[in-house]
């Protein structure tokens, strides 16, 4: 992955523990290795144009290392981050592009240690991977959480939501804005569960996501595209989905605070 060019960093070459502050004010980059494993997960955060003042969402991608196109949607979001930051408004952004670095390295869905770390949330996993995320979860108290992936059993875009009730009144205009690039999933069964229009409201028991005792819950958004289809394609759909979560997200808190 190559980020911009004033973000001269990839996980796997980072070499030194703490925080990096980079031309951009808003912008930074915090490296978090294991010592022991040698794991590096890059972090980096976009603060709002308003010290103080944020709605704080992670955008998670690559917790199975052969999803390459949530990495890169990732990329292209960091980018407009840095380059547009007044289409950004109030929003804090926390981006994790690479999750599972050992199993990109391997171009593998499990990491190096055969297991799919996106199972291991919250049930004391000591995958250092894991551990790092579950305690940036904890420590950082996110309000929504959008994690970004790919399904070669799909032949469209579709999401699961859960946490915050708001979820599903945002994965609908998601769709919507994936579907100039990629169609959406309309059958009523995907990967085993129950679909209404590209909508799952099930899950997986370990899947990355916030703290089981925080409250309030934040919101919480998978974001699936069609690994079979066209990169670029898939890129696109990602982006295009992302910025209309946040679009709409933004619009529901000020309408709320007007009631």
């Amino acid at each position: 992955m190559t980020l911009p060019s004033h973000l001269p960093f990839t996980g796997r070459h980072a070499f030194q523990r703490g925080t990096i502050p980079l031309p951009s004010s808003r912008l930074m980059t915090e490296i978090h290795p294991s010592e022991q494993q040698g794991i590096f997960i890059p972090k980096i955060v976009s603060k709002p144009l308003k010290p103080g003042y944020g709605i704080k969402i992670g955008i998670f991608a690559g917790i199975h290392g052969d999803e390459e196109a949530g990495t890169l949607a990732t990329q292209e979001l960091i980018r407009w981050a840095a380059e547009k930051p007044e289409e950004l408004h109030d929003y804090e952004l926390h981006f994790f592009p690479i999750c599972n670095p050992s199993g990109r390295n391997l171009g593998t869905r499990h990491s190096h240690s055969g297991l799919d770390l996106n199972r291991e949330f919250w049930f004391g996993s000591t995958e250092p991977e894991v551990v790092y995320l579950e305690s940036e979860l904890r420590r950082e108290k996110y309000d929504g959480i959008v994690s970004l992936h790919s399904d070669d059993t799909s032949d469209g875009c579709y999401g699961f939501v859960s946490g915050d009730l708001l979820s599903e009144h945002l994965l609908e205009p998601a769709l919507q804005a994936a579907s100039e690039f990629l169609p959406r999933n309309e059958v009523p069964i995907i990967d085993g569960f129950l679909a209404s229009c590209g909508i799952i409201k099930e899950g997986y028991l370990g899947i990355l996501s916030a703290p089981p005792e925080q409250r309030p819950r934040a919101l919480e958004i998978v974001f699936e595209t069609p690994a079979l289809a066209p990169m670029p394609q898939q890129v696109k759909a990602t982006v295009a989905a992302v910025k209309r979560i946040l679009a709409e997200y933004r619009e529901l808190q000020a309408y709320a605070a007007n009631l």
